[in-house]
């Protein structure tokens, strides 16, 4: 019998209207990772919440067994105590204390008069920094660390707690490949020490490479657990069991029949706004009517400081260029300029700028587009809901009414209703950074089908992704991005990711 250090057994949780998780059964063997899958809105956080105690015990139907032992934990420091850590995608550090303050924040090194005893927080601190090859200074705020970092001082924490259990949620989503190479080496080295870890994670090639098992969770259901190690297991069957279904492609086919030119950036030069430094540094590119051009660059490239200053120069300091809509020069020098002019920009950080979390469907649908849906100056709620109906219809928004809470929502449902805002602008470019971000396969289909629907419409749609063989599936041409400068562009019927990188290592465009 093997040994399972978790059993979770027939755990349902129901939420008003919603049954969340029916009778869901988990397995964990002991020191193995386990890697959780299934589309967004599938039920993964939420069975883990209630593992976490985030959900405590009399919230939910069923029964936990961890480390040989029936158990009910009323809150986080109750599973904690038991050696069960969670690290969610938002990470929960306070960017103005030190990496020390925050890996014993709650749990403060005390000594003689039960003062803090700050020497040896920073020793030990630094000792659980070394154990995740992290090389910083334990005074060093932790707001100064990159999100990579971040990760390692949240495993760090985890550590200091002598943790049996390590729950990490998309611990990769928002890493570069370094980074995501690095933790998930870290990932096999707590393995080797014994600890065992669950990922719930979109990136199925990730999960191919580091998992022992992987559960499949569907609809708030457990479809099968499996044995990564059988050679009849692959990624294509993960997605098959992931949504009920084969996907013939993982992108669907458009046919591309590009138009006039709708969009003209020429000589884009834009300072750092703290820095004495260009980021954009004379970038030179072209979308036309039903044709989606990629963005292409390594972290750092400039991509999303590229698209944010052209969106209303929302982004650093003017230096020069010039944009042209259709052939003629506008200025757009800022959002509600642009917006006027005909671009739009969908964020890559959904939950921070593109929307309103605690806010329902229908007022993020309307936010950029009020002046469509006021009447002498006040928003006719009325038409502000039948838009909002009409884009949840259109873009396949997954939720009960438009009255429902966006931070509620899934990733992929969403980034849909990011879409369905500046859709609601009826804009003639729309850049999208990082549209599939932290969602599933099947939501990814669908966004890419909702871009091929704008192109077939006659809209101009630029993708910046750092997923090269994303834009080599949904491009029609990619221009590369290195240092802010505009390296190169190759049509993608030229285009293999192997020359598409070697273009985003270059110092300068290529001639010839």
């Amino acid at each position: 019998m093997a040994d399972n250090i978790l059993e979770m057994r027939s755990i349902t949780k129901t939420f008003p209207g919603v049954k969340a998780l029916s009778d869901v059964t988990l397995s964990v063997a002991r020191g193995e990772v386990h890697a959780i899958c299934g589309e967004n809105g599938a039920g993964k956080s939420t069975l883990m919440k209630v593992l976490s105690g985030v959900y405590p015990a009399g919230d939910y139907d069923g029964e936990i067994v961890f480390d040989g032992q029936v158990v009910s934990f009323g809150g986080i420091r109750d599973s904690e105590h038991a050696g069960i850590v969670i690290i969610h995608q938002e990470l929960a550090l306070v960017p103005y204390l030190s990496i020390a303050e925050n890996i014993f924040l709650g749990s403060e090194k005390r000594g003689r008069l039960g003062l803090i005893d700050w020497n040896l927080a920073n020793a030990e601190a630094a000792e659980l920094l070394r154990s995740v090859g992290l090389d910083e200074n334990p005074v060093t705020p932790v707001g100064q660390l990159g999100v990579g970092k971040q990760q390692l001082v949240e495993i760090a924490k985890a550590l200091s707690k002598d943790v049996k259990l390590l729950i990490l949620d998309e611990p990769t989503a928002a890493l570069n490949d370094t980074d995501s190479a690095h933790l998930l080496g870290l990932i096999r080295g707590l393995k080797d020490r014994g600890i065992t870890s669950i990922i719930i994670s979109h990136k199925l090639n990730e999960i191919d490479a580091i998992a022992d098992h992987t559960t499949i969770i569907r609809d708030g259901q457990t479809v099968e657990t499996l044995d990564m190690a059988d050679p009849t297991v692959d990624i294509d069957r993960i997605i098959r069991l992931m949504v009920g279904r084969a996907l013939d492609s993982y992108y669907p086919e458009r046919e591309s029949h590009p138009g006039a030119e709708v969009l003209r950036v020429e000589g884009w030069t834009v300072k750092h706004p703290s820095q004495d430094r260009l980021v954009v540094d004379h970038a030179t590119f072209d979308v036309r009517a039903g044709e989606v051009v990629g963005i292409a660059g390594l972290m750092g490239a400039g991509r999303t400081e590229l698209a944010m200053s052209i969106f209303g120069r929302s982004y650093g300091t003017f230096v020069e260029g010039r944009i042209f809509l259709h052939g003629k020069e506008t200025k757009a020098r800022s959002v509600s300029e642009a917006i006027h002019a005909g671009i739009a920009y969908a964020t890559e950080d959904r939950k921070k700028y593109g929307l309103n979390l605690i806010d329902d469907i229908a007022r993020n649908n309307s936010a950029a587009a009020l002046d469509k849906l006021s009447r002498r100056g006040f928003v006719d709620a009325n038409e502000e809901t039948k838009a909002a109906e009409e884009g949840r219809r259109s873009m396949n928004i997954k939720a009960p009414t438009v009255k429902s809470i966006v931070g509620k929502l899934s990733g992929g449902n969403q980034q849909k209703v990011v879409l369905s805002k500046w859709l609601l602008t009826d804009p003639d470019v729309l850049i999208l950074d990082e549209p599939t971000r932290g969602i599933d396969v099947g939501a990814k289909y669908e966004i890419y089908t909702i871009i091929n629907k704008l192109v077939a419409a006659g809209k101009a749609v630029v993708v910046i992704s750092s997923e090269l063989p994303e834009l080599l599936g949904i491009c029609d041409r990619v221009f590369t991005l290195s240092a802010g400068r505009i390296t190169g562009q190759v049509p993608v019927a030229e285009a293999t990711q192997e020359r598409l990188m070697t273009l985003m290592t270059q110092e300068k465009e290529l001639v010839g």
